[in-house]
């Protein structure tokens, strides 16, 4: 049984390849990447894998049973490249797909979603057996500016108080591989998010708490909170879609309660007091 994973080269997909190490042989889990020197260190099979080449891809997924489509990550380019990676797997003979998709896909005001309810569609439509997983924000979406939050004294926002059910990579990326190495999955959309929730203020509280300094949320307007980005020296596009990314928090986009992926893992997600811990450490 083969299992290939696109992506491998990034956050996400690097984990992924590590916890499937856990559960199949090596030998059988192929890292799909568009630099292939960049995934020397996973320690797989590698195949170059450029998801504008249909051609190439259906070559690489040769031999290929169950495929991961992680989501790309170029902003409107993806459906079609996603398209492009779906038909490779129909042409390659591919008997499965489990794709990352986004958290309340189908209800999300984020302007994310349009994309991923497409490709939702598309791999509805193409006849391969499917399992839509529908991950919720990374806990590290926000530690990883811990440090510079802890240097500034304040953190700003303009989530509101939006409830954030996030998890960590760690938390998804095993989700996934239990998903692509056990049965009972297929056709089957799961919702993941984190077993506990919190807004801005608490997140700020526990910075606080891990500190001992009283780090205070501030919460601005979408464009104001995107001009703090633009000063922090984040570009204009981005600065302003991560902005949004808070107004759609402040609407409940990234709330989730039905421990949907604890339920696959079989424990409690990780809390985001142990992430900062983690990042504090």
């Amino acid at each position: 049984m083969k299992i290939a994973v696109t992506g491998a080269t990034g956050k996400l997909g690097a984990q992924v390849v590590e916890k499937l190490k856990e559960r199949v042989d090596q030998a059988n889990i192929i890292a799909l990447a568009r630099t292939p020197k960049k995934a020397s260190g996973l320690e797989v099979e590698v195949r170059a894998f450029d998801y504008n080449n249909v051609d190439q891809m259906t070559t690489s997924l040769e031999g290929v049973d169950k495929l991961l489509l992680i989501s790309g990550s170029e902003l409107g380019q993806r459906l079609q490249q996603h398209a492009n990676i779906i038909t490779a797997a129909k042409h390659a003979g591919v008997k499965y797909v489990a794709y990352t998709s986004l958290l309340n896909a189908d209800e999300s005001s984020s302007s994310l979603a349009p994309e991923h309810l497409g490709t939702e569609k598309t791999l509805a439509e193409s006849g391969i057996p499917f399992t839509v997983l529908r991950d919720g924000w990374y806990t590290e979406n926000y530690t990883d500016s811990l440090n510079d939050t802890i240097a500034l004294g304040t953190l700003y926002g303009s989530s509101g108080d939006g409830k954030i059910a996030s998890a960590t990579r760690e938390d998804y990326a095993e989700a996934a591989a239990i998903v692509l190495t056990t049965k009972g999955h297929e056709g089957k959309t799961y919702e993941l998010a984190g077993d506990e929730f919190f807004t801005m203020q608490d997140y700020a509280m526990e910075i606080s708490k891990h500190t001992g300094k009283t780090v205070p949320y501030v919460d601005l307007p979408e464009s104001e909170y995107a001009k703090i980005l633009e000063k922090a020296g984040v570009p204009a596009p981005i600065s302003g879609f991560l902005a949004g990314t808070h107004t759609s928090t402040a609407k409940g986009d990234l709330f989730n309660d039905t421990h949907e992926l604890s339920k696959i893992l079989g424990r409690p997600t990780t809390p985001l007091s142990k992430t900062i811990a983690n990042v504090l450490a």
